[in-house]
């Protein structure tokens, strides 16, 4: 047995219970992401065409979150942060190595999806206080239309992440752009690597912007 099965047995038994579901796991990401989207646009009215200018610039936020958040906080020692780097650099990178990147059915689906902790902490740390600056500060159309990116945007992130771990074989990673994506999060894992290059899950503008592209 490798230790890479061996790390991956024992935390199977150590970490997922026996009433896990990954599939329930996803369809809460799905139906969260996309019940608060469409709460979101219920509650938008007569947007102005400066308004819109809100979807781009959330969309930059959002990346730039993602690469600062995977790159200071997953990948570094963090004080009262502790939990979101031992889950990711200490869990997640030694389950997933560049040699063993597959799940191997629904059940590992919790070594890659956020766990509800971590959903409550990037909002509530990142998400929520510049919704309601944007409402005190801008309209009420801004910061739903800032909601609406950010959740858009959390579950672009999970579904591609998800993908990117799916079996070689999977229809999916034959599509040209998610094969891209797939290899820069695939040469990201690599430990030589790791700590200094591909934090950007998504699309790679952290990463063109402050030199990190492997």
């Amino acid at each position: 047995m490798t230790s890479n099965a061996a790390y991956r047995k024992q935390y199977r038994h150590e970490h997922i219970g026996p009433r896990y579901s990954g599939r329930v796991h996803l369809a809460f990401v799905i139906t969260f992401s996309l019940g608060g989207i469409a709460l979101s646009i219920g509650q938008l009215e007569a947007v102005q065409p400066l308004e819109w200018l809100t979807l781009p610039l959330a969309f930059l936020y959002a990346n730039l979150v993602e690469y600062a958040g995977h790159r200071w906080v997953m990948h570094r020692k963090v004080p009262g942060l502790g939990l979101v780097y031992r889950r990711h650099a200490g869990q997640h990178h030694r389950f997933f190595t560049d040699q063993h990147m597959a799940l191997e059915g629904w059940r590992d689906c919790k070594v890659v999806l956020f766990p509800v902790v971590l959903m409550v902490f990037f909002f509530g740390a990142f998400a929520l206080p510049l919704g309601l600056l944007l409402a005190w500060l801008t309209t009420a159309n801004v910061a739903w239309l800032f909601v609406i990116v950010a959740l858009g945007y959390y579950l672009n992130y999970e579904l591609l992440h998800l993908a990117y771990h799916l079996p070689d074989d999977s229809r999916l990673s034959r599509l040209p752009l998610l094969r891209r994506l797939r290899r820069l999060h695939h040469l990201h894992h690599d430990p030589k690597l790791m700590a200094s290059k591909n934090f950007n899950i998504t699309y790679p503008i952290g990463d063109w912007l402050f030199k990190t592209r492997a």
